[in-house]
């Protein structure tokens, strides 16, 4: 005698039952078939051909409503997913040569204070508190800006980057300019090249300083120098960086570079970690604060 599931009907509703011993024979068959060989997803697959037969032989309607359900259920899941992948990276790297001020721009943005600071050889991190109504937080890490160094810290720290913030000393930016391209050209690379891109600002810091470039002419010389390193990169890739990243290239082949033909925003702003008023005067930085509430 066959055995049937509970039927039940209500009003406004429409119930069904599916015999059991049918149920068993499907999955008793299904597992015949792996066991010749056949892979678990072509079982299950069949398994599901199967009861989406048996539910369109007694109810058309009702087999809409599930299949509707189920991709409203597994676009629920991806949504989850990358939002909770994307909320996972909640670090912003310092970057930046020696002596830009990067150390500064860490200790204003965490206390507010003033603090002599010195070259570092190792990272530095904290918990900072954005200034919004969301409440929400990010991990700043100040990473070393020697030449033998910040490479090595940037590969190690880039995976888990929502932003990436480049320092200049804007009044050495004139005698520094092609270092700072150079790593520039570097860090844009490998921000590239990561599956979550992170934000990405440029910091012109020093403007407290009277011979301080300003943010647009920074960024128009940055955009020569870089122009000519794609030119001398393309040339000789393998002699003048071993890295994998050496042959690929920035900005659209047969143009002038410009940082608005990238794939991420880079954008530019003036601050001044140590402020206008010197030591014991407040910073700049109210333009970098709300950047960071921003992309938090």
């Amino acid at each position: 005698m066959l055995r049937f599931g509970r039927l039940r009907r209500a009003e406004g509703h429409v119930g069904f039952a599916v015999p059991l011993s049918k149920i068993s024979a499907m999955a008793s068959a299904d597992s015949r078939r792996m066991g010749n060989g056949g892979s678990v997803g072509g079982a299950f697959q069949l398994y599901l051909d199967s009861l989406r037969q048996e539910l369109w032989q007694r109810d058309p309607t009702l087999l809409s409503v599930v299949v509707a359900l189920v991709a409203v259920l597994l676009t629920l899941v991806f949504w989850k997913f990358i939002r909770s992948r994307r909320s996972s990276q909640r670090a912003v790297l310092l970057v930046g040569l020696c002596d830009s001020g990067k150390t500064l721009l860490f200790v204003r943005l965490l206390t507010g204070l003033y603090r002599d600071t010195q070259t570092s050889i190792t990272d530095s991190s904290a918990a900072y508190r954005v200034n919004s109504n969301r409440g929400t937080s990010l991990t700043l890490i100040d990473l070393p800006g020697h030449e033998s160094l910040r490479l090595q810290f940037l590969e190690r720290f880039k995976a888990s980057a929502r932003a990436i913030v480049f320092v200049v000393d804007s009044a050495a930016f004139q005698r520094e300019v092609k270092d700072v391209a150079e790593f520039l050209y570097q860090v844009l690379l490998d921000s590239i090249g990561l599956k979550n891109t992170p934000s990405f600002l440029i910091a012109c810091n020093k403007q407290d300083i009277t011979m301080a470039k300003s943010a647009k002419l920074i960024q128009q010389q940055l955009e020569k120098e870089i122009n000519t390193l794609r030119v001398t990169r393309s040339a000789a890739p393998s002699i003048l960086d071993s890295s994998s990243t050496a042959t690929a290239q920035l900005g659209k082949k047969g143009k002038e570079f410009e940082f608005s033909q990238l794939p991420l925003k880079v954008e530019f702003l003036e601050c001044s970690a140590k402020g206008g008023r010197g030591d014991a005067g407040s910073a700049d930085i109210q333009d970098l604060e709300k950047w960071l509430a921003k992309i938090a």
